[in-house]
């Protein structure tokens, strides 16, 4: 038997390099060797304000774009958040179960939250909803990356007090860090994880981005005054950065880059990466215009949505039982 894989994105902006490199493509990996459940949460994006016609135009780009980078329906599950009751259900029962200080505690919590004059419950709460997502799948592995690592423990928590209290329901899911080398960084401040919440435009590439855009960001990607094209993440982030993008993009090892570039100038480094990029999204981004004109995201986000309720309705019911709600 296959291992039971759930992960999810929020459909709250463009999909960056690093959502990429970082999340999508090991998704596409894991298809091929796991039961793979793939969510789109919709509602854990309403947890700060969205626009409502923009939130949905957003969950069929998202959906679009995790088929235009490999994702196949027929090997994987991909479905929206929303469209399967059972995770509200579960969130508001796993609320009844997580301590207001394990809650206080998130540090995604506080950095979302920090400078805003109104926080919603829902934002603080959310890890319950997060935990539900995956344990109503029964999942085995979570992939994340070292900011949802925090969640991910939580969940362990929440299934671990679950099933001492009501009896073994949930599996414990583990977490399975994503790939050393994937978590690229913003090319305005290589101390910050690339995001597509940053204000600058410049900071991220993002996957639909047209090639002069791409060109054009790399080229100002802030460096350093060390000329010297190295990977040294302590002294050299930003260049160590560029360096891993490159790498993971080109097949390249970071070492034969390093090679390649000896006694070279960033000039040509970075006119080398931005052609490299634009060469490896553009069939990405040509896919996507493909399918997102066809008008098959909706029948699949369907057909996923049907699936997912028979195993998270499962769950549910089994839960119910055991708490000793309905009738």
């Amino acid at each position: 038997m296959k291992s039971r894989v759930f992960s999810g994105i929020q459909p709250t902006g463009l999909i960056t390099l690093g959502n990429y490199l970082g999340a999508l493509r090991q998704f596409v990996d894991l298809q091929d060797q796991s039961d793979a459940f793939y969510c789109i949460v919709d509602m854990h994006a309403i947890t700060l304000p969205q626009d409502p016609h923009q939130l949905k135009e957003r969950i069929h780009d998202l959906a679009s774009l995790y088929l235009a980078v490999g994702l196949d329906p027929q090997k994987s599950t991909l479905f929206v958040q929303s469209d399967v009751s059972a995770h509200s259900e579960l969130g508001w029962i796993l609320q009844c179960v997580v301590h207001m200080g394990e809650l206080s505690r998130m540090t995604q919590f506080k950095e979302k939250g920090e400078g805003k004059e109104v926080v919603t419950a829902g934002l603080f709460t959310y890890p319950a909803l997060m935990a539900a997502d995956i344990l109503l799948y029964q999942t085995h592995l979570v992939p994340v990356g070292d900011d949802q690592k925090q969640h991910l423990e939580l969940t362990r928590d929440l299934a671990l007090r679950f099933n001492a209290r009501f009896g073994d329901t949930f599996t414990v899911p583990d977490i399975m860090l994503i790939k050393q080398g994937a978590r690229i960084m913003s090319l305005d401040d290589p101390s910050k994880k690339m995001s597509k919440s940053n204000p600058n435009p410049g900071s991220r590439i993002e996957m639909l981005d047209p090639p002069d855009v791409i060109r054009k960001k790399v080229s100002r990607a802030v460096t350093d005054s060390d000329r010297q094209i190295r990977f040294d993440p302590q002294e050299k982030p930003a260049v160590s950065n560029l360096l891993a993008i490159f790498s993971v993009i080109s097949g390249q090892s970071i070492d034969e880059l390093v090679a390649a570039y000896d006694g070279k100038g960033y000039g040509d480094f970075k006119k080398d990466l931005g052609e490299a990029l634009v060469a490896h999204l553009s069939p990405i981004q040509a896919r996507y215009e493909d399918i997102r004109q066809s008008g098959e995201v909706e029948r699949i986000l369907q057909q996923g949505a049907e699936k997912a309720r028979q195993v998270a309705n499962d769950t549910l019911a089994n839960v119910k039982e055991r708490v000793g709600l309905g009738g």
